[in-house]
């Protein structure tokens, strides 16, 4: 999951260059199909030439696209429940995934991936150096998953954890890039003298069943004492404050960082250092259980803790999205902050039989009293971000439908009078490249 490339400042799509709130959702692991005792009902339709399978399975409908052979093990599954009636070959979905594996050409490997996607109707982010590989993209079904499977025919990412959810107005990424990026994940100093290739080196990986254990023990701990008494386990959020804000584990501390490059958990020199949840705890005995969206960022810096002589370290498998996919929102309070155009997803859209339906970035207030509005400090019932109508400003920022009125669509009083000033935006609309708002003064005047 990329951290930095949606800070507080430009996160939101349309304040120019590289301003559109990027990243990447992630609800539907991709894997191995396990034995399937009960019969099931196969129709075959063609994918581009090569054989597809819509069957029933457990009265649920699935579509499974595979590639390979057919006594092939590998099967792409993309779970249909959320689909309604819709054409499952023609729905958007967004897809995430990252592998730390060599590659010895960079080079070649882009322009290899460049020349299966040019006819793709895919739009994202795909970065890829001599520790692998990295992507967040949007697309219709059939196209995404074809990149998906075509990249799992290479053994070096077959086996890969690749997760699934649904778009809600066609692409959530503005258009493809696809390059050689020296760092996988942004953090000072880069990542590429961390030795990520070896998994020894990372925090150990907790099934998201397993995780859940673990968290409910210890909330149970903390709330027969009413404080926190159990000093030889943290847990550890290794994301930014604002996604914190909408969405995160009940006990976790919300982070001091507005962006994952600036992260220092457990590196400062002296040890009482508040903002610090690693400062003063011994190194040997404390377990550290650490939790990101996707995962990438907990396996970067959990090398980096390893370094610095953290011994038990721990981390959840696939991140939040993974989690709230299989156990649902069990332990997590919120929605979850994703690094793309949708901005928040309620644990609803991993898991929909876990709770009742909610719509796209909405819970009730009451049960989140955490989302507080930016301007005025009250409880906010959309758990969603905006941008500052203000484009120079582009302050990412919860705010109450009073406040987002009266400060029409800014963060604060200042803000309104800016030269530069976009129309006040609602629901779930993100603002688009500033040229648009200028063209539409322009003819007005």
């Amino acid at each position: 999951m990329r951290g930095c490339s949606a800070v507080i400042k430009g996160a939101g799509a349309g304040a120019g260059s590289g301003a559109a709130a990027t990243a990447m959702a992630m609800a539907m692991c991709l894997c191995p199909v396990p034995s399937m005792s009960r019969s099931r009902s196969i129709v075959d339709v063609k994918l581009k030439n090569k054989p597809v399978s819509v069957f029933q399975l457990n009265q649920k409908q699935v579509c499974s696209a595979s590639l390979s052979p057919p006594n092939s093990k590998r099967f792409l599954l993309l779970n249909h429940h959320n689909y309604g009636d819709s054409d499952a070959e023609t729905e958007f979905v967004v897809v995430n995934f990252y592998r730390f594996t060599f590659i010895k050409d960079p080079a070649a490997e882009v322009a290899r991936h460049l020349s299966f996607l040019k006819d793709l109707d895919i739009h994202g982010r795909v970065y890829l150096n001599e520790q692998g590989i990295n992507a967040q993209y949007s697309g219709p079904s059939k196209e995404a998953l074809l990149y998906v499977e075509w990249l799992r025919e290479d053994d070096r990412f077959s086996d890969m954890l690749v997760q699934i959810s649904q778009a809600i107005n066609g692409h959530a990424f503005p258009k493809l890039k696809l390059r050689y990026k020296p760092s996988l994940v942004q953090l000072e100093g880069g990542i590429s003298h961390l030795p990520l290739l070896d998994p020894s080196i990372r925090a150990t990986p907790l099934a998201p069943s397993e995780w859940r254990k673990r968290l409910e023990a210890v909330n149970e701990i903390d709330e027969a004492s009413n404080e926190n008494i159990n000093t030889e386990r943290i847990l550890l959020d290794v994301r930014n404050g604002y996604e914190w804000d909408i969405g995160h584990f009940r006990g976790a501390r919300r982070p001091y960082v507005d962006c994952f490059r600036s992260t220092s958990f457990g590196l400062s020199e002296t040890e009482d250092i508040a903002s610090d949840p690693l400062a003063n705890v011994d190194k040997e005995k404390t377990d550290i259980l650490m939790y990101c969206t996707g995962g990438i960022r907990c396996d970067v810096y959990s090398t980096i803790l390893r370094q610095r002589g953290f011994q038990n370290l721990y981390t959840l498998k696939g991140g939040v999205s993974h989690y709230l996919k299989n156990e649902g929102p069990a332990e997590w309070v919120g929605n979850l902050f994703v690094f793309d155009s949708r901005l928040s997803l309620p644990p609803s859209a991993y898991k929909p039989k876990s709770m009742d339906k909610v719509s796209m970035g909405e819970l009730d207030s009451k049960n989140n009293p955490f989302a507080r509005c930016y301007i005025c400090g009250s409880q906010v019932s959309e758990l969603r971000h905006r941008n500052c109508a203000n484009l120079d400003c582009n302050l990412l920022f919860l705010c109450c439908k009073d406040c987002v009125k009266d400060f029409r669509g800014c963060c604060c009083v200042n803000c309104i009078t800016a030269p530069r000033l976009r129309p006040v935006l609602s629901e779930h609309q993100r603002y688009k490249k500033w040229h648009i708002y200028r063209d539409l003064e322009c003819k007005a005047s």
